[in-house]
């Protein structure tokens, strides 16, 4: 199967709905993510990256996301008294048709929904989506720095790597390591399983807000 690049649309699972991100959903995604907490862990290029205003975050929006050459999404709740809210974004990105491989990357959510149903799902819906176009390989990383990130990339069953020194400048002119994981086609069944698992066990009970950590 050839690997193609999916056209941007709508998903819904059980406890989130992905939609394409659009410049309209941005002062909704300032107030989901727009927290030094967010990103103390490397987001946006760490916490020289920030912007406390929404009009700062607009404007360093324009440039952070890849609205052209990959596809952007915006991730609401669905169910439950927050049925609609916005409360992150992830991305399906560099696309290499020709080596079926691509990422998914620039997933940032708000502090009140980690660790619920919300990042399980949206990699599920993104990883079904890639699969199901072909691709053979999904990378997945985060700054070597990030604890946090790195355990939830390794909690959803992707591959550890290794880590590429050097990879990618922080917005405060630094250097990160990135720690590198992927999923492949043929892990694919087991992740999958092992997703499907964990949002079992939630039930039916729709994904409620948590306590925001201190910044």
């Amino acid at each position: 199967m050839t690997a193609t690049r999916p056209v941007p649309s709508l998903i819904e699972g059980r406890f989130v709905r992905l939609e394409p991100l659009r410049r309209e959903h941005l002062p909704a995604l300032f107030l989901a993510i727009g927290h030094p907490i967010v990103f103390a862990g490397g987001y946006g290029g760490g916490l020289a990256g920030f912007r406390d205003t929404e009009a700062g975050f607009i404007e360093w929006a324009e440039s952070y996301f890849r609205w052209d050459d990959c596809n952007p999404s915006a991730v609401f709740l669905v169910g439950g008294p927050h049925d609609g809210e916005l409360v992150g974004t992830t991305t399906l990105a560099d696309f290499e048709p020709t080596r079926e491989a691509t990422h998914i990357g620039w997933t940032a959510y708000d502090p009140r929904v980690w660790g619920t149903a919300v990042n399980a799902e949206a990699k599920l819906l993104l990883l079904d989506l890639a699969f199901d176009h072909g691709f053979g390989r999904v990378k997945i990383q985060a700054d070597a720095l990030n604890e946090r990130s790195r355990a939830a990339i390794g909690g959803i069953g992707a591959t550890f790597e290794g880590i590429v020194r050097r990879d990618l400048p922080r917005a405060d002119g630094s250097w990160r390591d990135s720690a590198v994981f992927s999923i492949i086609v043929d892990d694919w069944p087991r992740v999958r399983s092992g997703l499907e698992q964990r949002l079992e066990r939630h039930g039916d009970r729709p994904v409620l807000f948590r306590t925001r950590a201190t910044e």
